[in-house]
């Protein structure tokens, strides 16, 4: 009943990041909302950018609820579930400071969750013993149910 009413709390009461975003505008060199699944909206960008990416997997943020899951379960939401008002964005590493003062005062938390790399290397998801995690699939608007 509690993980219920946490996420229910959270659907009812969605908090744009519109300060975040404004923030970044000359700061990060890609931004999206994570409506289609983190997965599937990084490879969005990373298609359109030329590049790929690895990600660790004990850097994603996670909620007292979430954590009380399974992890494969917790995976599966954090890697291929939507959230349209937490974005995505990736900067210069150059720029993390600036990154981190812009978020506080936008009252926002960000967590660097990974780091782009050149194009050709598949993206992968690296947990906390170097083992690679199943991307799993994004949300697709047009494609048959379960795809």
């Amino acid at each position: 009943e509690p993980l219920f009413g946490y996420f229910r709390s959270r659907m009812d009461l969605p908090e744009p990041r519109v300060a975040l975003g404004r923030g970044l505008l000359n700061v990060a060199t890609a931004c999206c909302d994570i409506s289609d699944g983190l997965v599937g909206d990084l490879k969005h960008i990373l298609e359109r950018s030329g590049v790929s990416a690895r990600l660790f997997w004990p850097a994603f943020p996670k909620s007292d609820a979430m954590k009380l899951l399974p992890e494969a379960i917790q995976q599966r939401c954090i890697l291929s579930g939507g959230d349209d008002y937490e974005l995505l964005f990736t900067a210069p590493s150059h720029c993390r400071g600036e990154v981190e003062r812009i978020a506080e005062r936008a009252g926002t938390r960000v967590s660097r969750i990974g780091e782009i790399v050149p194009a050709g290397d598949p993206l992968k998801i690296i947990d906390a013993n170097g083992a690679e995690v199943a991307c799993g699939a994004s949300f697709n608007h047009f494609g048959e149910a379960g795809s």
